[in-house]
C-alpha cells in the first residue's frame, strides 16, 4: 500500500525533471496589449503573466510569434507548439480540439467608428441645412404671394391694403403671415366676396403649411442624429464593417447576419480601417482600446460597452499534462496578488 501511495509522487517528480529538462514551446500572435515586440523584445501581459508562471514551476520556454491566429492555434492543435499565449477566447469549438487553463483575462467585444462618424445631433446644424432651407423659403414664398395677391384683391375696399405697391409688400406679406400664424386680424378681414374666399384658402392651407414645416424640421433633426452614427451593433446593417477571420468577432457578425470584411491580421485590418476602407471594426475591446490610447484615436474612436463577455485564456494541446500545473500556479497568483500587480501594470485599476 505504501508504494501505492509513492507513486503519484514519483510520477509528479519525474514530470517535473521531464520538464526541466526541455524547453516548451510558446506560440503567439501579435496582439497588442497581451502580445506584443518592443525593443527586440517579446511582451505584452499574456507573455509576461505566463513569464511569471514559468519561473514559479522552473520551466525553459521559447517565444515563436506566428504570422497569423490561426496558425498560432493550429500549431497548438497539432502538438508542434506546447501552448499559446495572447488573447485567446475560451470557446466551445476550440475546447473540443484543444485543452484551456482558467481564466486569465475577462473581455468583450467593441465597436470602433471612423472618428467624421462620431457627432451629436445639433439644432444649428439642422437649421442650416439645405433641405430645411428649401422649405423655409417655399414657405416666404407662399405667404409673400397670398399677401400680394390678397392686396390685389382687398386694396379698394380694406384701408389696411389701401397703399401703393412699394408700400404694400412688407404690410401684405405681414398680414399673411400673421393670418398663418395667429389667424389674422378681427379689424382687417377682407370685404370682397372673392378677398373672404381666398381668405378662408389662405386659414385652411396654412394648417397644411405649418404641418410640413413642423414635419420637415422633425425629418432634419432625425436624419441630423442618424446619419453617419453608430451608437450599437443594430446600426452596423448596410455599413463597411471589418473584423479578423475565424474570431469570435467574425462568428458573432455572421450570426447576426451583418456584412463584413475579413483580414489575416491585425496591422492589416487596421491599416484598412486608418484609410477608410472599412468604417467600424468590430473586435475584442481590449486590443481596440489599446489601439485608440497609442495613437488611433487620430482614426476612430470606441463606442459604447463592451458586448458579449467572453474569458482569455492559455490553451494547449487535447489532453496535456501541463494544464493541471499552471491552473494551480494561477490560482496562487490570483490569491497572493502578483495576478493584480500585473494587471494593474497593463490595465489600471480592475472594475
Amino acid at each position: 500500500m505504501l508504494y501505492l501511495r509513492l507513486i503519484p509522487a514519483v510520477l509528479f517528480m519525474f514530470w517535473g525533471q521531464l520538464l526541466a529538462a526541455q524547453v516548451l514551446t510558446v506560440n503567439t500572435v501579435t496582439r497588442p496589449p497581451f502580445s506584443m515586440v518592443e525593443e527586440g523584445r517579446d511582451t505584452g501581459f499574456s507573455l509576461e503573466l505566463f513569464k511569471l508562471m514559468a519561473e514559479r514551476m522552473e520551466w525553459e520556454y521559447r517565444v515563436n510569434r506566428t504570422d497569423s491566429f490561426v496558425s498560432m492555434l493550429e500549431g497548438v492543435r497539432s502538438g508542434e507548439a506546447d501552448l499559446a499565449a495572447a488573447n485567446i477566447s475560451i470557446t466551445a469549438s476550440r475546447e473540443i480540439q484543444m485543452d484551456f487553463s482558467h481564466p486569465i483575462f475577462e473581455s468583450g467585444l467593441q465597436i470602433m467608428v471612423q472618428s467624421d462618424d462620431i457627432r451629436e445631433p445639433s439644432l444649428l446644424r439642422a437649421l442650416l441645412s439645405w433641405d430645411l432651407a428649401a422649405a423655409i423659403g417655399i414657405a416666404f414664398l407662399l405667404l409673400f404671394g397670398g399677401g400680394m395677391l390678397m392686396w390685389v384683391l382687398e386694396r379698394r375696399a380694406q384701408p389696411y391694403f389701401d397703399r401703393p405697391l412699394k408700400e404694400a409688400w412688407f404690410p401684405s406679406f405681414w398680414w399673411a403671415l400673421n393670418l398663418v400664424v395667429n389667424g389674422g386680424f378681427e379689424e382687417r378681414v377682407p370685404r370682397t366676396p372673392i378677398g373672404r374666399m381666398f381668405g378662408v384658402v389662405l386659414v385652411v392651407s396654412s394648417l397644411f403649411i405649418v404641418s410640413v414645416f413642423v414635419a420637415k424640421i422633425t425629418a432634419v433633426m432625425t436624419v441630423e442624429a442618424i446619419s453617419g452614427s453608430v451608437n450599437s451593433v443594430n446600426d452596423l446593417y448596410g455599413r463597411s464593417v471589418g473584423t479578423i477571420g475565424g474570431s469570435t468577432a467574425a462568428g458573432f457578425l455572421e450570426r447576426r447576419e451583418i456584412d463584413f470584411a475579413t483580414y489575416s491580421g491585425l496591422e492589416e485590418m487596421l491599416a484598412a480601417f486608418e484609410v477608410g476602407q472599412i468604417k467600424a471594426v468590430v473586435f475584442d475591446a481590449p486590443v481596440l482600446n489599446f489601439y485608440e490610447r497609442q495613437g488611433g484615436h487620430k482614426y476612430g474612436q470606441t463606442i459604447g460597452q463592451p458586448f458579449l463577455r467572453e474569458n482569455y485564456g492559455l490553451v494547449f494541446p487535447a489532453g496535456s499534462p501541463l494544464v493541471e500545473e499552471v491552473n494551480q500556479v494561477l490560482l496562487t497568483m490570483q490569491e497572493d496578488g502578483s495576478y493584480d500587480a500585473l494587471y494593474r501594470k497593463w490595465f489600471g485599476s480592475q472594475n
